[in-house]
């Protein structure tokens, strides 16, 4: 949880400029389809001006207990305008094929209420727009489940946290 809270501070200790509403930053500009839902998520419109942390999931991994952590730290900091973004992916050969079973993973073992995605390619050719544009900044795609991207009220991406135990 320590390594939870040091995402949050850095992402909310960042500065707050205004931009222009047509200004969204290139790692936001993308829509992204919801787990268990026929309605996509529009990146800028949802995210914009707020720090951000995407994360890549899977649901049958070691870490995946990392989703209570994730979730304490989006409610004890989401009045302060942090925001969680789930990403599942089947990169690393741990998630379900059955997106039922993904969503009961996070929603009911976890009690996720921050936002999540249908599961998506995070590395790679086929690796999603936002996750190619995370890696370019960071630069580093994931190399496992559970990667978080820290992306400032601005929509820049300079850390990247690796998966951990207390993480």
């Amino acid at each position: 949880m320590k390594l939870l809270t040091l995402i949050a501070l850095s992402a909310l200790a960042l500065p707050v400029m205004p931009a222009a509403a047509s200004e969204c930053p290139a790692v936001l500009q993308h829509e992204m389809p919801k787990l268990r839902s026929k309605d996509s998520v529009d990146l800028c419109q949802t995210f914009q001006g707020k720090a951000l942390v995407v994360v890549n999931t899977a649901s049958h991994c070691g870490f995946t207990p990392q989703f209570k952590g994730l979730e304490a730290l989006y409610q004890r900091y989401k009045g302060d305008g942090l925001e969680v973004l789930g990403v599942p992916s089947d990169d690393f050969f741990q998630e379900s094929d059955d997106e039922a079973e993904t969503a009961e993973v996070c929603y009911v073992n976890y009690g996720v209420t921050f936002t999540m995605t249908q599961t998506q390619a995070v590395r790679g050719r086929d690796a999603t727009p936002l996750f190619r544009e995370l890696a370019e900044q960071a630069g580093q795609a994931p190399r496992w489940n559970f990667y978080k991207y820290v992306v400032d009220r601005q929509g820049a991406s300079s850390r990247i946290f690796q998966q951990g135990k207390s993480g």
